[in-house]
């Protein structure tokens, strides 16, 4: 199996990519009886159907890349030397995770993840991945100028050992504004209340490691993190595809992308 799917554009091409990397549910074939063989069946730190929310994409002539493999092989939106995203209590994630978030062990009992096991899993699972948006990304840049990378994440809406209150409904991130012009974060804002939708901006969550590594605003690449809780687009057990909350949803995200390509015509 490949390390991800790359959807390309059924419209006319837009200088924008939508990146899914916590979607893949798959683990490969000599990993998989590493692990508990009951959690591996449901991973439940899925950002479930985040890369089927998202399939209109390409209508508008936005590339999409998606992971097939789930982030319990190793999470493609952390730092790959382990450095921590963010220095306040909260939990913080192992680039190769070995517990999920309720602290359950993901690993057969006696089994010790090595550094050794993490370079080969960089090697072969992390960096293809983000050798093939880089390369879009050129691409999009040669032809158009300048190119917007959107990361995106679905959470559960209470997940304890991160935050003790309930997340937002979304959560639009650009580092601080390191990682994007402001215009573009804005723009999102503005489209996401105008449909009723609360959110916060860079908090609790400012952008993973994809986002800080690929918004680079001084060499016209723009960079943001949408999250969202499930209950957006699936239903209240967070289980199921919800399929009036996603059309929705859905509807919204349009008018977002919509708005961007437009405010991009006019920031070149």
């Amino acid at each position: 199996m490949k390390v991800y799917k790359l959807t390309e554009p059924i419209g006319t091409k837009v200088p924008i990519i939508v990146s899914s990397p916590h979607s893949g549910t798959s683990f490969p074939t000599d990993l998989q009886d590493l692990y508990d063989k009951d959690l591996i069946k449901y991973p439940d730190d899925t950002d479930w159907f985040v890369d089927q929310l998202y399939d209109f994409v390409s209508e508008l002539g936005i590339t999409m890349i998606s992971a097939n493999y789930s982030r319990w092989v190793i999470d493609l939106n952390r730092d790959p030397k382990s450095q921590p995203l963010y220095n306040d209590d909260r939990i913080i994630t192992e680039l190769c995770p070995t517990k999920n978030f309720l602290g359950e062990p993901l690993y057969n009992k006696g089994y010790k993840l090595t550094q050794e096991d993490i370079e080969q899993r960089l090697e072969n699972y992390y960096w293809p991945y983000y050798r093939k948006i880089q390369q879009v990304i050129d691409e999009l840049k040669g032809e158009f100028g300048y190119v917007i990378f959107w990361d995106a994440h679905s959470i559960r809406e209470y997940v304890p050992t991160i935050r003790k209150e309930k997340f937002p409904q979304l959560i639009l991130g650009d580092n601080d504004g390191k990682a994007a012009e402001k215009v573009f974060s804005q723009t999102t804002i503005d489209q996401l209340q105008r449909k009723g939708y609360e959110i916060e901006y860079n908090y609790p969550f400012k952008g993973g490691h994809l986002t800080r590594y690929f918004g680079q605003p001084e060499n016209n690449q723009h960079a943001l993190q949408l999250e969202m809780t499930k209950v957006n687009y699936m239903d209240d057990s967070e289980t199921v595809y919800h399929k009036s909350r996603a059309g929705k949803m859905r509807e919204a995200l349009f008018n977002v992308f919509e708005s961007l390509i437009e405010t991009g015509k006019s920031f070149k």
